[in-house]
Order: C-alpha cells, then structure tokens, then sequence
C-alpha cells in the first residue's frame, strides 16, 4: 500500500546527520540526494524521505507530510488523480513520466484536505 514517504525538517542539516547515522547502524543509506531532500532505503528504492522545510515545502500553519501509495499501473495513477480532483483537492503535479526519479516512474500529485501531499505512483511505466 504505502510506496514510500517523507518528513520535512526545519534543520536540514542537523536531520541529515541524525538519519545518515540512525538509518545506517539498520543497514539503509541514501538512495537518492538532491539538494533539498534525501531518499533513504536499500537496493535502489528509497522509502524514506527527509527534505528541507526550509526550501519551500511548507503548506500552511502546518508542515506537510509526503505520502506516496502504490498504484498498479498507469491508468490508476490517473484514476487516483481524477478521482481527488472531482473531491476538489488541490493538484501539485498531473499524471506524468518522472525520469529524473528513474525511468519507468510515473506518478501523480495531490494535497489533501490537510494540506498533505499525497502521490500514487506506479514504477513500471514504458
């Protein structure tokens, strides 16, 4: 059900340090880094993200939290996005390729009633 997800930090650094350290003693490392956030997990797939609350990723009063659900397969990405949209939750991104994720990526984006964002994503899209 849950893909992956992903906490924001309001000192990256400090956060970055904590969860090289913690996750490493369990056996995960970094996965992906950009500049804002880091994905940690094992064998290519990061299931845990930490980004920067600093870097924009801020909704409201509240910090947001990333969710991301396993969809299986292109059309329900797109039956997820459809079906928030007709509820009137807010879109991020709509339905897409995201290579720089990796090449078969293909996810959709959401807020939620709380301000989250939540994201179906299927992994195998040609």
């Amino acid at each position: 059900m849950i893909d992956h997800f992903g906490i924001n930090c309001v000192d990256f650094e400090k956060s970055r340090t904590f969860y090289d350290k913690v996750l490493g003693v369990l056996g995960y490392t970094r996965q992906m880094d950009f500049d804002v956030a880091i994905g940690y997990g094992a064998d290519g797939h990061p299931d845990f993200w930490i980004a920067d609350a600093g870097a924009g990723n801020v909704a409201g009063p509240n910090r947001e939290v990333h969710i991301a659900f396993k969809a299986s397969g292109v059309d329900a990405v797109q039956a997820f996005y459809d079906a928030a949209l007709e509820l009137g939750a807010e879109s991020l991104h709509a339905p897409r390729r995201w290579p720089e994720y990796h090449p078969g990526y293909f996810g959709a984006f959401v807020r939620d009633p709380d301000g989250n964002n939540v994201e179906a994503v299927f992994h195998g899209a040609q």
